[in-house]
């Protein structure tokens, strides 16, 4: 377990390319929601989940979105001012074969930056990633001043970034990356379980 920090999975997306809810498609009798949420309580003494308005079936504590059109940027700024640890690890809801040991590896790099986030084929994944309770200031600024893209925010933050190289040994095809933004996404994920 990693106890200084809170998991907030972020399920207020409007799934636009997958054409219906990602996080209440079924993968093996199981939401993606529920998928992800059962991988963080493995990890994490406390898990919530980020919404754009409350959602009946999540049991988990939830926090909504502040501003209704922030995308992912929103979700990230009213998970890090509701939680009380030090330290949040944000995950999207539709990344469905996640590893444990690939969070705890980035764990172990958190030291003093202000957030630790995973370069995969080169690009930032900063919907798995951590955060520092200290970064919601500047990550407030930049939302107030109109920014909603969460790769901009991190332009302003001391982040650890963490290259394939050093998460090669604990997640060797990357599948804790794999998230189900379309159809055919989803398609591959069945074939893939």
């Amino acid at each position: 377990m990693i106890t200084d920090c809170t998991a907030l999975i972020l399920a207020g997306g409007d799934s636009s390319r997958m054409g219906q809810d990602k996080a209440a498609l079924l993968l093996d009798g199981r939401t993606l929601l529920q998928r992800v949420t059962s991988t963080m309580q493995d990890v994490f003494p406390k898990v919530i989940v980020s919404v754009r308005q409350p959602r009946a079936e999540v049991l988990l504590p939830q926090v909504c979105d502040a501003e209704a059109d922030g995308g992912p940027l929103a979700g990230l700024v009213a998970g890090l001012a509701q939680v009380e640890t030090p330290w949040m690890f944000a995950v999207a809801c539709d990344m469905p074969f996640i590893q444990p040991v690939v969070i705890e590896r980035m764990a172990d790099l958190r030291g003093e930056h202000q957030a630790v986030v995973p370069l995969i084929g080169a690009h930032p994944q900063p919907l798995f990633a951590f955060y520092a309770k200290a970064a919601l200031d500047t990550m407030r600024e930049m939302q107030a001043a109109g920014e909603k893209r969460v790769r901009a925010v991190l332009k302003q933050l001391d982040v650890r970034y963490v290259n394939e190289a050093a998460l090669r040994d604990y997640d060797p095809q990357f599948r804790s990356f794999f998230d189900l933004d379309t159809p055919q996404d989803f398609k591959a994920a069945q074939e893939l379980k």
